[in-house]
């Protein structure tokens, strides 16, 4: 199959363009000015379809590195398998996800990764790759992250919080990242002091204060900053690279920028629920004080930080200014019934997580509506990074001869409206959306993934176990 998009502006992290873009079989074959003929024959008649994009984008498909399908925790699962996760991304312009093989203390490492990839083979509408959870790091683990880097997994993530789940102390974590450093591989970090956010829940709820909202309380900003700065510190002493994820507080944004600008292989990504949503929205989600347990759909960790502290407007400066170089979304969906309601009583027993990866191009580009960020920044922060800190890049990540045919049309005369209660209008596996309400001033027309079309016309035409795992490399940003 070939196929022409043409009339559009092509937006690459380095600018934009207006080009005409041919995709032959899976993969880009050219990018040409707009009626360009090739070998002297008219495109437009030697192709099986055409897509005209005039006024609309031309980007390269999004790229979710931090997702979470199917995932026990918290006495259930992720309410999204592979098949409904990876159709929702494609719904929303995304045709890569690198999802997190889980590890529990005592588990076999390689046994899981096995379990992963049964998981989502022949299940997955766009292509996806893993990253591998490390909880207990044994000698064993050790060996596993040479072993997986060999089939394509070059990131490991760790815990510094949830005791007798994920949590690692500082020498399991010290040992992870002198192997990190001696075979290239990327260290990720869930940086929150967990053994004092235990302390604080204790406290609390021997206190009678178990609403959702004390979620946010019980999770300070000090936490955060204090784990960012050990992990920073433990990554200074081994030289492993260093990856937090889903930074919340401005504090840990300075910890990490101070890292950076001492030439430190350290990075860090935010979240949409970072960006747009607050800890006092949470509170007044239902015009109620603190005593609605509606606030548990906004229950995530880390959590929703004060809107009148500054953390949402560091976020975006820090994006601008690349303290922080990535936007994924943590997309860890549950339900409200028979999952977020484990909580009642009892915030620590909500299981955490938001579910966003429908919507992640879509609320980065009211970004750039907004005024935020520019439109290549827009594309850097949704794929071509992702894209050059996992490993991806070439393949995905940019649109030019050889990359993969992972293709958006989106149209900036659009509009999407997420809809709420029964004119819900979501593909997420959930019986709400934490983003119920929000417009958004654009639209993704049409979804290609290694040059089928699985998303077109406001329809998914896709089919599930066309996604295929794709093996990753070494960071392409690491000195």
């Amino acid at each position: 199959m070939k196929t022409l998009i043409k009339n559009g502006t092509v937006v690459n992290a380095t600018g934009t363009a207006q080009a005409d873009v041919l995709i032959d079989g899976e993969t880009i074959a050219a990018v040409l000015a707009p009626g360009s003929t090739l070998l002297g024959f008219d495109l437009e008649s030697n192709v099986d379809t055409v897509i005209d994009a005039a006024g609309k984008y031309v980007i390269p498909g999004g790229i979710d590195a931090h997702t979470h399908m199917e995932m026990p925790f918290g006495g259930t699962f992720a309410s999204d398998t592979f098949k409904t996760g990876t159709r929702a991304a494609a719904w929303g312009g995304t045709t890569t996800i690198v999802d997190f093989v889980v590890q529990y203390a005592g588990e076999n490492v390689l046994d899981q990764f096995a379990l992963w990839h049964e998981k989502a083979r022949g299940n997955c509408a766009i292509d996806y790759g893993f990253h591998q959870i490390l909880s207990d790091v044994q000698d064993s683990s050790l060996v596993a992250m040479d072993e997986l880097l060999r089939e394509g997994v070059s990131s490991f993530k760790l815990f510094m919080a949830y005791k007798g789940v994920f949590l690692s102390d500082d020498g399991q974590i010290f040992k992870a990242m002198q192997k990190a450093a001696s075979n290239g591989s990327m260290i990720m970090m869930h940086a929150e002091n967990g053994s004092v956010i235990d302390v604080i829940v204790q406290q609390l709820v021997a206190e009678g204060k178990t609403d959702p909202y004390f979620h946010g309380i019980s999770r300070p900003w000090q936490a955060e900053e204090e784990a960012t700065h050990r992990a920073i510190m433990l990554a200074n002493l081994t030289g492993a690279p260093l990856y937090v994820v889903h930074v919340s507080a401005k504090q840990a944004v300075e910890q990490i920028a101070q890292a950076r600008d001492l030439g430190q292989n350290v990075f860090g990504e935010t979240c949409p629920q970072y960006l747009y949503l607050s800890l006092e929205e949470q509170l007044g989600a239902t015009g109620e004080q603190w005593g609605s347990f509606e606030g548990a759909k906004w229950v995530c960790s880390t959590p929703l930080r004060s809107r009148a502290e500054g953390h949402q407007s560091h976020m975006w400066q820090s994006l601008r200014t690349n303290d922080l170089q990535m936007v994924s979304t943590d997309h860890c969906p549950f339900c409200m019934k028979d999952q977020k309601d484990l909580g009642i009583g009892d915030f620590s027993k909500i299981p955490n997580g938001i579910g966003s990866v429908e919507h992640r191009v879509d609320l980065m580009y009211q970004g750039v509506v907004a005024g935020e960020i520019t439109l290549p920044r827009w594309v850097e922060l949704i794929s071509t990074t992702p894209a050059r800190m996992f490993g991806l890049y070439g393949k995905k990540g940019v649109i030019q001869p050889g990359a993969d045919g992972d293709v958006v049309v989106y149209d900036p005369n659009g509009h999407t409206s997420i809809g709420v209660g029964e004119g819900r209008t979501h593909h997420m596996n959930m019986d709400y959306s934490a983003w119920e309400g929000f417009e958004i001033d654009g639209h993704v027309d049409t979804v290609i993934s290694r040059g089928t079309v699985v998303v077109d016309d406001f329809a998914y035409v896709g089919t599930a176990g066309h996604g295929q795992y794709v093996k990753r490399g070494l960071s392409q940003y690491l000195i």
